[in-house]
């Protein structure tokens, strides 16, 4: 492992990720959660609806993690 992977840039880029997929979980689980139990009852609809927020989540996390990341590599490499 490379000391750049370590650098707190980049660690906070992943961190901020993360946070990124938390918050996209809580509003599709909402969204999809009141208008789910509109059509399935429960407990169908919030287990549809947690099971596609949650997946939904894990993508947004590792989208904005990786994106993030490899800005904060480019800074990295530019300032050096």
């Amino acid at each position: 492992m490379n000391t750049q992977s370590l650098h707190p840039d980049i660690v906070a880029a992943r961190v901020i990720g993360i946070g990124v997929g938390l918050i996209a979980l809580m509003l599709t689980w909402l969204v999809s959660n009141r208008l789910l139990g509109v059509f399935i009852e429960a407990p169908t609809g919030p287990i549809v609806a947690f099971s596609a927020a949650t997946v939904i989540g894990l993508i947004a996390a590792l989208v904005a993690g990786r994106r993030l990341a490899a800005a904060a590599k480019r800074d990295l490499r530019r300032d050096n």
